[in-house]
């Protein structure tokens, strides 16, 4: 994985030898079986079937964290046909979308099928590698695409390295558009709050390569393969971002951050930073850092 080793330090010091899995049901089905934790992705259907029309069946479906559809695709190895596969489910899905609100419906509930993000559908290939063709195919579509290495460690440590993410440039709705722009006017008394919310969002998509940037309702969420940070619109003296970091592994500071595990709140994590001045934009970045690291 990218020149990653891994060692074990029980008695002594010994290299745990990375390895692929037997075959391709058996990478999918640890994926399905743990899907969100280790892609932010809550699982709706495995083998998909896509009708005798189009003849296909998709590895599996789900539905991210800001409501985006996703398929996911699994190869053992190196394919290159992976990618081109996945938008051809990826089309289709597109032309049938009552059957898969319907899908959501009967396994989230209503709310969630109501709010599904059309705007916003993603591909993410899991695969034991990928060529630098594939790396730049992705960046010629426009659609949000992600590839994802795995490599087995031993007989129970699996490892995910992320080779490619890019947004297909469309997950920005024009309602939540529209949306953003009252939310600005609204806020030209605190014009403060709005510039700082214009350099929080420098600031996390400066984190690295393959930040996404998905805008909802109530939130702006920051995602590599999954969200590690959501900002929320401005409020009249501050700004909240919620963060994937921890909070028991954080010096919490009144004022500062708070710990909402099982509070309700709009956007993910568990880690709340309120901003008020560039000061606090600048004491924060480490946890934006560390945030982004376990994303």
């Amino acid at each position: 994985m990218g020149g990653l080793k891994l060692f074990s330090t029980a008695g002594g010091v010994v290299e745990v030898m990375p390895h692929l899995a037997a075959a391709e049901a058996d990478v999918q089905g640890l994926v399905e079986a743990h899907m969100e934790t280790l892609l932010g992705v809550r699982f709706l259907a495995s083998e998909y079937g896509t009708g005798p029309l189009h003849g296909g069946r998709i590895d599996s479906l789900g539905l991210d964290e800001n409501g985006s559809p996703v398929i996911v695709e699994y190869k053992r190895g190196t394919d290159a046909g992976v990618i081109n596969q996945g938008l051809f489910y990826l089309a289709w899905l597109m032309d049938h979308r009552a059957e898969f609100e319907h899908l959501v419906r009967n396994r989230l509930g209503v709310t969630a099928a109501s709010q599904v993000l059309w705007s916003g559908p993603r591909l993410i290939c899991v695969a034991g590698d990928f060529t630098r063709y594939d790396v730049h195919a992705v960046r010629e579509h426009r659609r949000s695409i992600d590839l994802v290495r795995y490599r087995l460690f031993g007989s129970n440590l699996l490892g995910l390295e992320t080779v490619a993410s890019v947004s297909g440039g469309t997950q920005v709705s024009g309602r939540a558009r529209r949306q953003s722009a009252a939310l600005a006017a609204a806020d030209s008394q605190s014009g403060a709050m709005t510039e700082l919310a214009v350099a929080v969002d420098e600031v996390l998509l400066g984190l690295g390569d393959g930040v996404n940037r998905v805008e909802r309702r109530q939130y702006r969420a920051y995602q590599r393969l999954r969200n590690f940070a959501c900002l929320c619109p401005p409020q009249r003296s501050k700004l909240l971002v919620y963060l994937k970091a921890d909070p028991k592994g954080v010096e919490l500071v009144p004022g500062f951050t708070r710990d909402v595990t099982g509070l309700g709140h709009h956007g993910t994590g568990d880690l709340e930073v309120q901003l008020r001045t560039e000061r606090d934009l600048e004491r924060a970045q480490d946890l934006f850092r560390l945030s982004y690291a376990a994303a």
